[in-house]
Parts: C-alpha cells; sequence; structure tokens
C-alpha cells in the first residue's frame, strides 16, 4: 500500500504517514464498528484520503491531486490486475521498490523498509552501519525520488535484470532477519516461509538466472534444518551439533534440484557458493557422519573471491578453526574491522569460542559479555549464557 502510495504522490515521506495514520483510524474504529470485509480496500482508501487532506494543507493539492477524468492505470491498479507479468503481488511491490536510479544499498534498504517492514536499526545492523548512518540514508534516498520524479512503476520483463540483484539481495536480508531466530519466534519469524514462496516464484519466472535459483536453493537448506536448531531446553543447537535426522528431507530435495541448475549456469557464482556450502553440510545423513569442515573452507576461500566482507571472513574463520585450529582463526578474525562490527553479535561470540578454545579466559568472558550486552533472540542468548557459564566453572 505504501508502494501505491508513494506512486500516486510521488512522495515517500506522504505516502509513509497517510498510511500510518489509516492503521491508527483501523485501530480505533474497528474494535467499536467491526472490521470491514475488505481491510485492505479500506485502509487504502483512507490513507488515499488522509494523503489528500495533508497535500491539502500543504496548499499543494491542485499540482500533485491526479486529475478526475482519465486517469492511466494507477500502480494499485495494475497491482490487482491478474494479467500483470509478476503474479505476486509481494514481489510486484519488491520489484516496484528497487527502481534501478537509486544505489544498490538505497533500494534494498528501501524495500526492506517500505515492503517487509523491517525497522531502520535492523536495515542499519545487515548494512553493519549506524541506526543514525541508515535513518539519513534512508531520508536521503526518498529526498531523491521525490525530486528527480522517479516514478514506481511494476517493470516490464525487459527491466527485469536491472533490478534482480537489489530483489535478491532484499529476500536475502529479510529471510536473514527471520533465520537468526533459531526459534522462529520472532516478529520477522513469517518471512522464513513467505521467501520460500517469494523465491520459488522467481524462478518461475526467471528459469535461467542462477543466482535467483541459487538462493531459492539456499533458504530451502536453511529452512529444512530448522526442526534441529533447538535442544529440549529451547536453546539454539550450533549447526555442527544438529541431529540430521531431524532435517526436513523434501526441502533439502528441492535446493538440491534448484543448486544442479544454478550450477549448470554459472558454477562459481557468489550465491551458488554459498548454497553449496549448505548443500555440504545437508549431505549429512546422521550423527556419525563426518563433519564437511575442509570443504566449507574451500568454497569460502572461493566465495572471498567474489565476495570479499566482513561477513564471509567471519564465517570463513569458524571453518579455520576446526582445519587449521583456533589460533589461525582467531588471528585471522582480529584483522576484521572491530569498530563496524561491534554491534554485530556473531563477531564477538566467534571471538569468544576461539578465545575459550585457546584458554585465554579473561578475554573470552569480555568478549561473552560483549555479546551478551548486544540485542539477540532468546535461544540464542540461552546458549550463550550456557558457554560463558562453562567458561566460568
Amino acid at each position: 500500500m505504501i508502494a501505491a502510495l508513494a506512486a500516486r504522490y510521488r512522495d515517500l515521506d506522504l505516502a509513509e504517514e497517510a498510511f500510518a495514520e489509516a492503521c491508527l483510524r483501523a485501530a480505533i474504529t474497528w474494535p467499536e464498528r467491526g472490521a470491514p470485509r475488505d481491510a485492505g480496500a479500506w485502509l487504502y482508501k483512507v490513507a488515499d484520503r488522509v494523503a489528500l487532506d495533508m497535500l491539502s494543507r500543504r496548499n499543494t493539492r491542485n499540482r500533485i491531486k491526479p486529475a478526475a477524468l482519465e486517469l492511466p492505470p494507477t500502480a494499485e491498479d495494475l497491482m490487482s490486475d491478474d494479467e500483470v507479468l509478476i503474479p505476486d503481488e509481494r514481489l510486484r511491490l519488491i520489484f516496484v521498490c528497487c527502481h534501478p536510479a537509486l544505489s544498490w544499498e538505497a533500494r534494498v534498504a528501501l524495500t526492506l523498509r517500505m515492503v517487509c517492514g523491517l525497522t531502520t536499526e535492523e536495515i542499519a545492523r545487515a548494512f553493519l552501519v549506524s541506526q543514525t548512518t541508515m535513518a539519513q540514508r534512508l531520508v536521503r534516498a526518498k529526498a531523491k525520488i521525490a525530486e528527480a520524479g522517479i516514478p514506481f512503476e511494476i517493470p516490464g520483463a525487459d527491466a527485469w535484470p536491472s533490478r534482480l540483484d537489489s530483489v535478491l539481495s532484499t529476500l536475502e536480508v529479510a529471510y536473514a532477519s527471520a533465520h537468526a531466530d533459531a526459534a522462529g519466534a520472532g516478529h520477522n519469524a513469517g518471512f522464513a516461509t513467505e521467501i520460500l514462496d517469494l523465491t520459488r516464484v522467481l524462478v518461475e519466472l526467471l528459469p535461467k538466472e542462477d543466482e535467483a535459483l541459487a538462493l531459492a536453493a539456499l533458504v530451502r537448506y536453511a529452512e529444512a534444518r530448522r526442526p534441529a536448531r533447538l535442544d529440549d531446553s529451547g536453546a539454539m543447537t550450533p549447526l555442527s551439533e544438529q541431529d540430521p535426522a531431524q532435517w526436513n528431507r523434501s526441502l533439502i530435495d528441492q535446493a538440491e534440484i534448484y543448486l544442479r541448475s544454478a550450477a549448470e549456469l554459472a558454477p562459481s557464482g557468489p550465491r551458488t557458493l554459498q548454497a553449496a556450502i549448505h548443500s555440504s553440510w545437508c549431505a549429512r545423513r546422521t550423527v556419525i557422519d563426518p563433519l564437511p569442515w575442509a570443504v566449507v573452507l574451500s568454497l569460502y576461500d572461493a566465495l572471498l573471491t567474489l565476495r570479499d566482507d566482513p561477513i564471509v571472513r567471519l564465517n570463513r574463520a569458524v571453518a579455520v578453526a576446526e582445519v587449521a585450529g583456533p589460533e589461525a582463526a582467531l588471528s585471522e578474525v582480529e584483522m576484521l574491522d572491530a569498530a563496524l562490527l561491534a554491534d554485530f553479535p556473531p563477531y564477538h561470540a566467534v571471538r569468544a569460542d576461539l578465545l575459550s578454545r585457546l584458554g585465554r579466559r579473561s578475554e573470552a568472558h569480555m568478549a561473552y559479555e560483549a555479546v551478551l550486552s548486544l540485542p539477540t533472540p532468546p535461544a540464542e542468548r540461552l546458549w550463550l549464557e550456557r558457554k560463558l557459564a562453562v567458561l566460568l566453572a
């Protein structure tokens, strides 16, 4: 709805404010009068009226309000048209918002905010920047859209390639926000099943796009392991300690099909390599099967040549610890930008584990305290508290 309002009025701030006001009115009136039969239509109609009222107060209504007759189809009209090439409304909105006139980061951040509803803090954490910095970037992106008159419209198939990487990144970050909570109890938990569906639709639309196929594989491998991610007390179970017998083999089989197709198209694509890392884990069938650390490390080495960022290096360090030892891994972790990763819980958790394994108890204690001072989901926090208790015992 926000994207549709933005398309109609070319003003993202206005769209967000109008939709928020419509939601507030719903919260007040629906309990008293009952919810309308079509909640979406009610909200859009009220938000549209609110937007017009706000424009009137700015004395710009006559300039911005669409003409009364012979209007071209609006974004919301197109989104409800069954003939539209993108058959899923959520995916349409993501393509709408990933406009190539904006920078890649601005596209993804705005889409996560407008379509997925992630908070500015959550988006900032995904991009490893401060909340203030991300808020400023979102404001600048909105201003650019307003000043340049960038149209928010559903792109034709010829425009999909220029938006695809941003679309995939949006889905990737949204899924990560759900996957980060092992218990699946956070407010973003619903993204997990939604993105399973969205990636299916996307590969049906673009069956020859290796990165789309690889992302579809990746999220299925990850979701397949969800049944084994908690122990009986509700604490997170690390991947290396999970019982493969609990994994969803049907999802793994689906993932394998997608990965084979992606690998045939581009065996060394970044998301193909990421999916291959997941595949190496999901090849295990029992707890006695060997852990694939050497294969995982070689795949991370290949991934670094394509996507050299702190998150990849941190994940690679976990594999280095198992192949070359914790001292070699800690040496690599200490070369990362500590200030950049200060608010990233996995950074402190990996450091704490490596320091603990090296017998540097005091430093490990400080690292555990650092990660526990940051927002962490309950299952992960319980696991970290146990690790700290063992260290202090």
